[in-house]
């Protein structure tokens, strides 16, 4: 797998205005015809082919109305993208097969889209993609180059459920189509999740929550403190985030720091398996709770990544509530959950081997063939 710092791109905090943006639409550049009654009165109807938005950065943007052909350089919004109906108009992403087989797998036509990370990327090839709009995070080193070719460029970003869920409606309204409604049906299914889950541990003594570190990269060592989306699903999943002292995502840390903290459980993500093994073997580790009770966790990966800025995230909630409190959550069936997921949000029926392979942070295997697609 690529190291995490690869395809997580965003900035450390958005600014705290951000859900406050709105969303606007005006209509330009229109086609018009009119037509004269009998008594002389006109009437005129209008095809809109532009609308004006806004993203999350408050920037005012002109996008088409009709988009057919999507650049996206922001990795994590490429299930957005996917989730929203939208996976195979993508011509440009930052995604490659190694860094997420799962997402090529369930969305085979994204391996005919060039690669948008670099900073000094093909711009010839992206013209002969002629995308019709172009999603970034903020931040990203190529708006101007993106802009000066005309193409327009709609910044966009999360790290709470809250700005999730804006970016999916802001996604879904310019897209069109059936788009707003899925994107609907999405945060109300984040929300659902939110509430059925917190009704339950909500009610677990202080005393019983564990302490939780999330490692984000093991080399060099880094954890996600509050205000992130990482803090949210610990919490909601009923455990403390041992990194709560730290504001932010990505930070710095020292193995003083953490033997201090001490973790009852510590979760890895971005798919690094070869971490859990270290972490379980290293000595310099082995006076801390998690590693002495066999608490080191590898965290699932599908599409994107369960733990981090992507819609997968919604599932990242009963997956941490069922593995830090079983007995509270033994209604969940992850393998289920997952299968619903994949068939409710990106119209794929998953076997039940193939939902353990993400469970468990595996890539698709070879003889996955017998899953069928729908929708693609």
């Amino acid at each position: 797998m690529k190291p995490p710092s690869t395809f997580v791109h965003h900035p450390r905090k958005l600014a705290a205005g951000l859900l406050s943006v709105a969303l606007a639409f005006s209509v330009g550049a229109c086609s018009s015809t009119a037509s004269t009654s009998n008594s002389g009165s006109a009437t005129a109807t209008s095809t809109a082919t532009s609308q004006t938005i806004t993203d999350q950065l408050g920037h005012q943007v002109t996008v088409p109305t009709q988009i057919d052909r999507i650049a996206d350089s922001w990795p994590a919004h490429t299930e957005v993208l996917m989730t929203l109906g939208a996976g195979d108009k993508i011509v440009a992403t930052a995604n490659t097969p190694k860094s997420l087989p799962w997402m090529f797998y369930i969305q085979p036509s994204l391996n005919n889209a060039i690669v948008t990370t670099a900073q000094n990327f093909n711009t010839e090839s992206l013209a002969q993609k002629n995308p019709d709009i172009f999603f970034m995070s903020p931040g990203n080193a190529n708006a101007d180059k993106i802009q000066s070719m005309g193409i327009p460029t709609v910044q966009l970003n999360f790290t709470t459920y809250d700005q999730m869920k804006q970016t999916m409606s802001i996604t879904g309204n310019i897209l069109g189509g059936d788009a707003p409604a899925r994107a609907t049906k999405f945060n109300d299914n984040l929300d659902q999740t939110l509430a059925s889950t917190k009704k339950v541990s909500d009610t677990i003594p202080a005393s019983q929550k564990p302490k939780v570190l999330h490692i984000q990269s093991f080399n060099p060592l880094q954890v996600d403190g509050s205000d992130t989306i990482i803090d949210q699903w610990i919490n909601a999943a009923g455990g403390v985030n041992a990194a709560a002292s730290i504001s932010g995502n990505q930070k710095p840390v020292s193995m003083e720091q953490i033997i201090s903290w001490n973790p009852d459980v510590i979760i890895v993500g971005d798919g690094l398996p070869a971490t859990v093994n270290t972490i379980e073997t290293d000595s310099a580790w082995s006076t801390v709770n998690a590693v002495k009770n066999k608490k080191v966790l590898l965290d699932p990966t599908g599409v994107f990544h369960w733990d981090r800025y992507s819609p997968e995230a919604v599932l990242q909630i009963p997956w941490a509530a069922k593995t830090l409190h079983p007995d509270l959550f033994s209604n969940i069936d992850m393998v289920k959950e997952v299968q619903d997921y994949y068939q409710n949000f990106l119209n794929y029926n998953l076997t039940a081997d193939q939902a353990n392979l993400i469970l468990a942070g595996e890539p698709p295997a070879s003889s996955s063939a017998s899953a069928s697609a729908s929708g693609h």
